[in-house]
């Protein structure tokens, strides 16, 4: 009996039996690396899946993080919806693993996509449109390629799809499921704020380069997350294609990216009642997972919340919602017992 066929028949097994309480299956967490290609100039483009795993045991240390999931143990046979993740400006696709790894426990597989020229250790795109509408475009060629991979193409059902987008990964969920951003916006918006640096600067030089080419909205995506989204360049009119569920948040002492300007503001724009969440005292990147000893080390200001803010408690509750509103909004995983 081969180690595959054997898996997969005590899978079946142990997921036919019934469950207490109907609770959904808790699987462990693999992980595991994929070279895609970026659409924007055809390059190498790195990916970390998050994934469930029949395997459950230890953790694993990549760069700063320490991540409840070991690499590349065999999948948990099954058909599971896929989660792309955009994260923001400058930033890492692990920033998130904590949320990432609480969805797979649950029977997701959370595809983390490392920007082009946008990421921790490249900004070269940062500030032009081949980024603005490249990020879209880099989910959507993730999404084609998570369903040929020899590990996880098998498991994966790539056909109703959710989006987790953090700060400008945000307004990259928002393009993917039909926003139109409109650079007029921002210009206003600064000609009102022009002490907001952070984005006023980025307004002044945005520029328009060789490789920009317009995204197109994935009629795959079913769902967004967003956590203190960027959405300075969407009014309402931008946002009427924007046709499915939203599950919103932002922290209340965000003054990276205002509240106001942007989370809530969408929340009152978008064409369909958005679930808005506010954190108290909390500042922008709260919604980054729980920082580990070197992180606090190499990068304290990613790490503190301000006074009364347990950043654990608040991603207890963000995974817990964020595990119940995709179980809602996206097709229910399939075991092997279900195939």
């Amino acid at each position: 009996m081969s180690g595959r066929f054997l898996t997969v028949f005590l899978a079946t097994m142990l997921t036919a039996l019934p469950i207490a309480g109907h609770a959904a299956p808790s699987w462990g967490v693999g992980l595991h690396r994929l070279t895609l290609e970026d659409p924007v100039d055809h390059q190498p483009m790195s990916a970390v899946a998050f994934y469930p795993s029949w395997v459950k045991r230890g953790d694993t240390h990549i760069d700063l993080f320490r991540i409840a999931g070991r690499e590349d143990t065999p999948p948990a046979p099954g058909r599971f919806p896929l989660i792309v993740l955009s994260h923001g400006n400058g930033g890492s696709p692990l920033a998130h693993h904590d949320l990432a790894t609480a969805l797979a426990h649950r029977g997701f597989i959370v595809l983390a996509v490392q920007h082009p020229g946008d990421n921790v250790d490249d900004q070269s795109r940062i500030g032009r449109f081949s980024n603005l509408y490249g990020r879209p475009m880099q989910l959507s060629a993730a999404i084609d390629a998570v369903g040929q991979d020899k590990l996880l193409g098998e498991e994966v059902d790539s056909r109703q799809v959710g989006v987790i987008g953090y700060s400008a990964g945000g307004e990259s969920a928002l393009i993917l499921a039909g926003g139109h951003p409109e650079l007029q916006h921002l210009r206003q918006y600064c000609e009102k704020q022009p002490d907001d640096a952070e984005a006023c600067e980025r307004a002044a030089s945005l520029a328009i380069d060789d490789d920009v080419v317009e995204a197109a909205p994935d009629s795959r995506v079913r769902s967004l997350l967003l956590l203190a989204p960027l959405g300075l360049m969407f009014g309402r009119q931008d946002l009427a294609d924007v046709q499915v569920p939203v599950l919103l948040y932002a922290g209340a002492e965000d003054h990276l990216l205002l509240p106001a300007e942007n989370a809530a503001a969408l929340a009152r724009r978008l064409p369909g009642p958005a679930d808005y969440r506010v954190v108290p005292g909390a500042g922008h990147f709260v919604f980054m997972a729980p920082c580990s000893a070197e992180m606090r080390e190499a990068a304290p200001q990613l790490c503190d919340d301000g006074e009364g803010v347990d950043r654990m408690a608040v991603h207890d509750s963000l995974n817990s919602e964020a595990v119940r509103f995709f179980s809602q909004t996206l097709t229910a995983p399939q075991t092997a017992a279900q195939l």
